[in-house]
Parts: structure tokens; sequence; C-alpha cells
């Protein structure tokens, strides 16, 4: 699809603001609201917006621990894939399942309340996953950047 400028400032309105008014957001851009409306129900119809949600602070709600897992399989093989992709799509302390290049086959973004919580997860449910070689997990620390907003500018 492409964007024209107007659909990117829309776009950049609605990263910072999911819930700002039609009529708020079109005064933003430049536009009156009924087409700023359109502009709004065409980016989410081609899929462009794909849904709105909070950004919530996973410290305030009692998720203390964040870690990347590298994961390597045993085999690149359909079997395997399949396997380990419906065990992954079943846990909700994984946020994120990214195929990557590189030494490791895929890397995890998982959240646990603590780090007994991290291990009742490894232990119990992500090294009984069939096919898997090895893991390596990095903890995230204090972060340093932390955007959700895509930088449509640069785009």
């Amino acid at each position: 699809m492409s964007l024209d400028k107007i659909d990117r400032r829309i776009l950049m309105e609605l990263q910072s603001d999911g819930r700002i008014a039609n009529v708020a957001l079109a005064e933003r851009v430049g536009l009156t609201p009924s087409p700023c409306l359109r502009r709004v129900k065409r980016l989410e119809e081609e899929g462009v917006i794909r849904r709105y949600g909070a950004v919530i602070d996973a410290k305030q709600v009692g998720l203390g621990i964040a870690c990347f897992i590298s994961v390597t399989l045993e085999r690149n093989v359909e079997q395997v894939l399949e396997v380990f992709e419906a065990a992954i799509s079943e846990r909700p302390e994984i946020l994120e399942c990214w195929p990557v290049t590189g030494e490791a086959d895929f890397l995890l973004k998982v959240v646990t309340a603590d780090l007994g919580a991290y291990e009742r997860f490894m232990r119990d449910h992500l090294l009984r996953v069939q096919g898997i070689s090895s893991t390596q997990t990095s903890f995230l620390l204090t972060p340093v950047k932390n955007e959700t907003a895509l930088p449509l500018d640069i785009a």
C-alpha cells in the first residue's frame, strides 16, 4: 500500500495516542473529520493498522522479569517446526517469537513474575518441547530505549 504524507501523519498521531477522537486527529493532521475517518478506516481495512491497545508497565502488574531466549532446534524440518510453533503459541509468558538468522533458530521475548517463575517456565514448559537442542537466556536490565512507535518519518 502506498502511504502519502497525511496517512503517515495519521499513523504517527495514532501511535502516540490510540484513543484520540477523530475530530482532534483530523485537526492535528489538517483534514476535516469525514475524510480523516475514511483514511483511518482504509488503513484499518488494508491491515496497516492491525489493532489498538494500551502499553502496560510490566513491573506495575507483577511481571518483573523480562528476557530474550535464543532457541536452537535439533533440525529445521517441518515436523519439528510445527511442534515448536504449536508449543510456543500456547504459552502466555512468550510475548514474541521470531525466526532469526545466525547461530540460533528463534528468538523469544518472555516475561515472568520472578526468577522462580522463569525457572518453572523453562523446566516445566520450554525445555520439554520436542526438538529443542539448546537455549540461551539474556535477562533484560533497565532499558536505555524502549519504544513501540515505528519511525514512519524515515520509511
